[in-house]
Order: C-alpha cells, then structure tokens, then sequence
C-alpha cells in the first residue's frame, strides 16, 4: 500500500510503502505527479519504506509503466529503509542516467531530507 505523506520541499514526493504494492499504489503515484508537476519538471522522492510483501504482477507492470513515462523526470531517490536489498537496490540507482538515489536507515529521516534538499 503506498501512502503519500506531507512533504518539506515543492520538487519532493514523500511515499511510505508497506505491504504488498498493486496497481492502485502506481496509479495514485502518478496522480500525485500530475497534479503537482507538469511532463518535463525534476522532481525527487523520498520513500520510507515499511514491511514490504512484495508486488502483485499488475504492481509491477503499472510500476514499471510509471518509472519508465517519468524517468526523464526522476532527480533524486532516497530510500528509508532497514532491509539490505533494498539498501542494495538503492545502490543500483546510481548507475542509472540522470539519478541519483541513496539509501537511509529509518534513523537517518533527517540526513535522507538533508541530502534531497542538497
């Protein structure tokens, strides 16, 4: 389920993702987006991420749908998180064009708002 939190900065989407993601969670990502930036705007997100059950396959096809529309747009990805593969993933981030992403324990809330805003 994706939960869209209150966020510091105009060019941030604060998400909190837990349980299993679907594609209604894709799908109100993508409203958020449209409502606050138009196509061509960067933008950053920060995800805290919760107890995750992994992705129904139409989770994953929407979600997919998304990063790849958006991904011109994408800027900054922090992830809050105390799962290793997800610190791992974050990792992989940097290697792809344009991003940056970053991984952060749920300790470290400050220091993830620190480095989007940098």
């Amino acid at each position: 389920m994706l939960s869209i939190l209150p966020s510091r900065y105009d060019d941030t989407i604060a998400v909190e993702f837990s349980g299993k993601a679907i594609k209604e969670d894709a799908e109100k990502l993508e409203q958020n987006v449209q409502q606050r930036f138009n196509d061509h705007t960067h933008f950053n997100i920060l995800a805290v991420m919760q107890d995750l059950d992994g992705s129904t396959f139409q989770g994953m096809v929407h979600g997919l749908k998304f990063d790849a529309k958006r991904w011109s747009q994408f800027n900054k990805f922090a992830v809050i998180s105390e799962k290793n593969w997800l610190k791992n993933a974050a990792q992989l981030g940097n290697i792809l064009p344009g991003i940056k992403s970053k991984h952060f324990t749920k300790d470290q809330v400050e220091e993830a708002w620190d480095w989007i805003k940098d």
